[in-house]
């Protein structure tokens, strides 16, 4: 294909303005995909991504188009994900390409990931084609809402393009706006090869199959590759285009967009950003790769059975695979046995990682409450530790500070919704920033609030007390020194690593309460009296009891003399303080989750 006749896109939007959608209709207006073909977000091939609706993982596909000139194009499109967890995948995608469709509703406007996503595209110096979506629901705006995109990016309100990806309304303008507008790949054919690793996933035939964007060169089915972080070499099993299945091909050249079934065994070997290259005749520098993604939340992992342990192992490794930005290493608890630590970007991609593992490799998980990462400066050394565990938090006379992650939050809203927002963020320790009015009657609000305040329930409690008009975007913006504190739990006086917490002083308390009375509902009855503490440090701030279960001992007794009573409440006494030192309380999993679902009501 001439290289003036490719062009390499991405759509990007907010969460459910309907990317998946217009990547349908795009499939189905340049016959990639027939009729008989055709489902509701075909790119979305996952399961989980068809059920929650959302894209998980970034997708890529080449379609021809006949444009109205009569000339055929070869066009790329990578379809990214819109939710905040996943905008990792988003960077890289931007990568490979030369232009972005930008997604906005009609009903709802910019919200928060529009605008981080338009950013990120600004970035890459990516040519921007703003679209209006959802024109033909009764509620739609699309005039206001096109002023409100000329006031951020800049681009004449008559250059935004009104669809309906529902319906298939005026999606031929979008194809030939693709033409027009975005510029073709610079193209180096005579360089040496170098491609950029943009995405992979794991085949048990073919090894990993690397989705990469080749800048320069060209590569033949049968030449030898090396990885240039690495150097690991391999014959590639089999090269090809995604159209949307996989379809082999002879040959890829600078420009084009495919993939490179590697034939390695690890996800070691070829990682998600790396730059490939012949082995024979190979390129001086790699291509300045993208940063990699910093997990944000963490929590353990444990299999219900303890001989699952090897199958979760498996199972994490084969995930990390698809999914570069997951993080893991062995970890044991008294509680629990052996399990993995595992590294997240947010709640949801942690959800979604659970789900998959439990789905996919059919395994019975317990996970701990989510935590974040902390650095702790140590008083006798001054060396900064980094936390990923309550339960490595060293004893309070060996700490000189404490500091914990903040992120910078943006909260987009209508103005009748800002006494609300604001209550919210300071119940969570934010720090105002600033505002903006991007709209007439919309709000962005600034914070920095901490991540530990954010990562559970901050993103439910902001959609349900603004009737879900709010939107929320946020970046790590550094760690500062906190007061906080390590939660312990102790079930019969044992102290249960799996359910301590790192609090903030203020609010250990109340936690420690809620705590205990959670657990009181959930721990069964033993024969022995079970005390449920809370504590920080040495100081217990919360206790409950469950009550033992008992015999009545006294059935048999009809009256007659009071001591032959008491004998006998002594003797049972004796037996259930005997008892409490040998026994031994199993916490249920039930526990673990109702301490997960715990919120702050």
């Amino acid at each position: 294909m001439d290289q003036r006749h490719i062009r390499n896109f991405c759509i990007i939007a907010h969460i459910d303005h309907g990317k998946s959608t217009l990547a349908d209709r795009l499939l189905q207006a340049t016959g990639t995909i027939s009729e008989r073909e055709m489902q509701e977000q075909v790119l979305d091939d996952m399961d989980l991504e068809r059920e929650k609706g959302v894209t998980i993982k970034a997708s890529a596909v080449r379609m021809n188009y006949t444009a109205r000139n009569g000339e055929l194009y070869e066009m790329n499109l990578i379809d990214t994900p819109g939710h905040v967890d996943f905008a990792y995948e988003v960077s890289r995608a931007l990568l490979s390409c030369e232009g972005a469709i930008l997604v906005v509703d009609a009903t709802q406007g910019i919200e928060a990931q529009t605008l981080a996503n338009l950013y990120l595209a600004v970035e890459a110096n990516l040519e921007l084609i703003p679209i209006i979506n959802k024109i033909d629901l009764p509620a739609a705006l699309p005039e206001e809402v096109a002023e409100e995109v000329e006031k951020i990016t800049g681009i004449p309100a008559e250059e935004v393009i009104p669809i309906s990806a529902k319906t298939g309304a005026n999606i031929e303008a979008v194809l030939e706006a693709i033409i027009r507008r975005v510029p073709p790949p610079n193209r180096e054919i005579n360089s040496p090869l170098r491609a950029l690793v943009f995405d992979s996933h794991y085949d048990s035939y073919k090894g990993v199959i690397a989705y990469v964007r080749i800048f320069e060169g060209a590569l033949d089915k049968r030449q030898w590759i090396k990885m240039m972080s690495n150097d690991v070499t391999a014959e590639p099993i089999e090269i090809g285009i995604f159209s949307p299945s996989m379809k082999p091909v002879n040959r890829l050249t600078a420009g084009e967009v495919g993939y490179i079934a590697t034939g390695l065994k690890t996800v070691q070997e070829c990682r998600v950003g790396d730059t490939i290259t012949l082995r024979d005749n190979s390129a001086n520098a790699p291509l300045p790769g993208y940063a990699p993604a910093k997990p944000m939340v963490f929590a353990g992992f444990y299999p219900t059975e303890g001989e699952d342990y090897a199958l979760l192992k498996d199972a994490l490794e084969r995930l990390q695979l698809n999914d570069a930005s997951l993080s893991y290493e062995p970890e044991t608890s008294d509680a629990l046995n052996f399990g993995f630590r595992c590294g997240f970007l947010g709640l949801f991609h942690m959800e979604i990682v659970q789900e998959r593992l439990e789905r996919e490799y059919d395994l019975d998980l317990v996970a701990t409450a989510p935590s974040v990462r902390y650095e702790v400066v140590m008083r006798q050394t001054g060396e900064v530790k980094i936390i990923e565990s309550p339960a490595d938090l060293p004893d309070e006379g060996e700490i000189e500070e404490v500091r914990e992650p903040y992120m910078h939050v943006q909260l987009f809203a209508p103005e009748a919704y800002y006494g609300v927002i604001m209550d919210l963020a300071m119940k969570r320790r934010g720090e105002f920033v600033g505002q903006e009015y991007p709209a007439p009657g919309r709000v962005v609000l600034k914070y920095d609030i901490p991540l530990a305040e954010i990562i559970v329930d901050f993103y439910d409690k902001l959609k349900s007390s603004t009737r879900g008009y709010a939107s929320m975007d946020y970046e790590f913006d550094g760690y500062r020194a906190s007061d906080l504190v390590k939660l312990d739990v102790l079930v019969n006086k044992v102290p249960v690593d799996a359910l301590a917490m790192i609090v903030h002083s203020e609010d250990a308390y109340h936690r420690g309460q809620k705590l205990v009375t959670q657990l009181k509902k959930e721990i069964p009855r033993q024969m022995f009296e079970v005390p449920i503490q809370a504590a920080t440090g040495k100081r217990v701030i919360s206790r409950a009891n469950v009550k033992a279960l008992r015999k009545d001992v006294l059935a048999k007794c009809y009256g007659g003399d009071i001591t032959r009573k008491r004998k006998l409440l002594e003797k049972q006494k004796k037996g259930k303080k005997r008892m409490k030192m040998i026994g031994n309380v199993e916490v249920p999993q039930e526990a673990f989750m109702a301490v997960l679902r715990m919120n702050d009501d």
